[in-house]
């Protein structure tokens, strides 16, 4: 099952559809609030809670969740990964609180994307965690050895495109989505979500999944302009590649995750002046990006909150930086890689039992209100030392600044704000720009500072 695989194989995930209206399909999801918090293993009662109580008012727009489908019985978190059935019959809640949870969430202004797993079934034989029968290849009333690829050995060669999308990744029976029945089960299952007023999928290890399969599920929902969100890890020389999926929507760009652990950890903030695009990184239109998700955060390949600070500016810098459509992953601490959450994802209260809560930390969630009122706005007036601190603009709507240096720094900052009181939404202080769009401040070690038109008071 997915447990600590390398860089190169991929997570897995589970599957939801959504409504919107649009007529195109949509890289960075439609609407004036693209954050999404991911509310990984939360079960749906908690995420409904959250979402009156947080998301909506902090001006999150979108919600994930974990894979609702059916799955494998065991406390380990990849147990999700791990489909029996197409129902919605996991740890995380059943049909009733999911269509609450959905229901909740749009009340509150926060649209529902779901993490889906269609890739694969499961590795093993058993009962699900709904009842239902199964062993690896037979799965009654839904898929039998017929639909799965003839490929039975694992993954081993991602030079090999055959290999990569043919065979079995990590053990898990690997579904033929060339076949017009699998293709036809899977857009049923979105549908059905669809059907509950989902607004989004992410496609779990759609690198596994040639492009033109998932473009042929995606032709069969009923909102064929569905907002959808492919996991394609990149790897240097590999036979797929992540600018295949674009077509369907958008695509993860784990460079970027890559990148910021690196230079936040080893590096100088300055050399994130041209972050993006010019990096080499995909479209901002069409990217999808994190500072960290569930499975890099316990390889080790990204930053996670074990970082600290670094890990707390990263967040602040993607949030403020204008590339790609930002994730913010809200999970739980963990010591064991394998570990499932706590109380079978009953959240309580924030930062009890476990639970992490990045998107409600305060230096992250009051930065999606940031990103917010800047959209759409380049980046302006950018400044840097030449090491690890940087300041830049976002038109004449905001302005950040990043101390990642070991001491003090104390400086004025040219800015294109109109002259007035601002409040630093990174601690509550008061800022004045004066008539030229400068003002002056002192900024503590490994901490930020952000402004923006319309918040004037704290």
């Amino acid at each position: 099952m997915i447990r600590r695989w390398s860089v190169a194989a991929t997570a897995l995930t589970a599957t939801a559809a959504g409504v919107l209206t649009p007529t195109a399909a949509y890289a960075s999801p439609p609407g004036t609030k693209d954050v999404t918090a991911v509310m990984f293993e939360w079960n749906f009662a908690s995420v409904a809670k959250e979402c009156t109580n947080t998301l909506g008012p902090a001006g999150y727009g979108y919600v994930q969740v974990s894979p609702p489908a059916e799955h494998i019985q065991g406390a380990q978190w990849w147990t999700s990964y791990q489909p029996v059935s197409y129902k919605i019959a996991g740890r995380l809640g059943d049909r009733t609180a999911f269509q609450n949870m959905v229901n909740t969430c749009h009340a509150a202004g926060v649209k529902v994307v779901v993490d889906t797993v269609v890739n694969h079934m499961s590795a093993g034989s058993g009962t699900g965690t709904g009842g239902s029968s199964y062993s690896k290849y037979n799965y009654p009333g839904l898929y039998s050895s017929y639909d799965f690829d003839n490929c039975t050995s694992q993954i081993t060669n991602y030079q090999d495109r055959w290999n990569v999308q043919n065979c079995e990744l990590v053990g898990l029976a690997d579904l033929d989505t060339g076949e017009s029945y699998v293709r036809g089960a899977i857009a049923g299952y979105m549908n059905d979500l669809l059907s509950l007023g989902v607004d989004g999928f992410r496609i779990d290890a759609a690198k596994h999944i040639p492009a033109a399969d998932l473009a042929n599920i995606k032709s069969r929902l009923t909102n064929t302009s569905v907002y959808w969100k492919q996991e394609v890890i990149y790897g240097s020389g590999e036979a797929v590649q992540p600018t295949e999926y674009t077509g369907n929507g958008d695509v993860q760009e784990f460079r970027y995750a890559y990148d910021l652990k690196r230079v936040f950890n080893n590096e100088n903030l300055a050399y994130l002046k041209n972050y993006g695009e010019g990096w080499g990184y995909m479209s901002s239109s069409v990217s999808g990006v994190f500072v960290d998700n569930h499975d890099t955060e316990r390889n080790g390949s990204t930053l996670n909150y074990k970082d600290g600070a670094n890990y707390t500016l990263a967040n602040v810098f993607m949030l403020a930086y204008p590339y790609g459509a930002p994730d913010i992953n809200s999970a739980y601490e963990w010591s064991d890689t394998d570990a499932g959450p706590p109380n079978g994802g009953t959240v309580n209260a924030c930062w009890q039992d476990g639970w992490k809560c990045q998107h409600k930390w305060p230096e992250i969630q009051r930065m999606v209100a940031f990103r917010n009122a800047t959209r759409g706005e380049a980046v302006t007036n950018w400044w840097d030392n030449g090491a690890d601190a940087i300041a830049f603009g976002r038109g004449s709507k905001g302005y950040v600044a990043i101390n990642h240096e070991s001491g003090s720094l104390t400086r004025t900052y040219q800015t294109s704000l109109p002259a007035g009181t601002y409040c630093n939404v990174q601690n509550n202080t008061t800022v004045s720009v004066n008539s030229s769009g400068q003002f002056s401040a002192t900024l503590g070690s490994n901490t930020a500072l952000a402004i923006y038109a319309g918040k004037s008071s704290c």
